[in-house]
């Protein structure tokens, strides 16, 4: 459990690949200074690197990454100014893309988009096991 609130992290992304290994890079850091275990730390940069990527693939303009300590681990939240719903679909084993909402969905305790007036932000809750 946490003792006292961590303070959370948050940066602004360009909309494009390169920003996924700063996002991994942040969301490590975060964790190794809120103490997390280190193999918790993989699930999350996989489930951040997806976040960012659907929102350098499919969205406009900036992203804002914000990672806050829950109480049993990590809320990973990526605003993007696109209206267009991330979606969970079959995915052909000969497709080299398609499964990222796929490995999100896996890892996190439970995830959603939360729509507002400038775009969209995809969240997902990591649970340390």
């Amino acid at each position: 459990m946490l003792n006292e609130p961590a303070t959370p992290v948050a940066v602004v992304l360009p909309a494009e690949s390169g920003s996924c290994s700063r996002a991994r890079r942040m969301v490590d850091e975060a964790i190794t200074t809120w103490g997390l275990p280190e193999e918790f730390a993989d699930d999350a940069a996989l489930v951040v690197t997806e976040l960012v990527s659907n929102g350098a693939d499919h969205a406009e303009g900036p992203l804002r990454l914000t990672v806050n300590r829950t109480d049993d681990g990590v809320l990973i939240e990526v605003h993007d100014r696109s209206t267009a719903l991330p979606v969970l679909r079959p995915v052909s084993p000969e497709s080299p893309r398609g499964r990222g909402m796929i490995i999100v969905n896996a890892l996190s305790k439970r995830w959603g988009v939360t729509p507002d007036a400038d775009g969209k932000t995809v969240w997902a809750e990591l649970a340390v096991s």
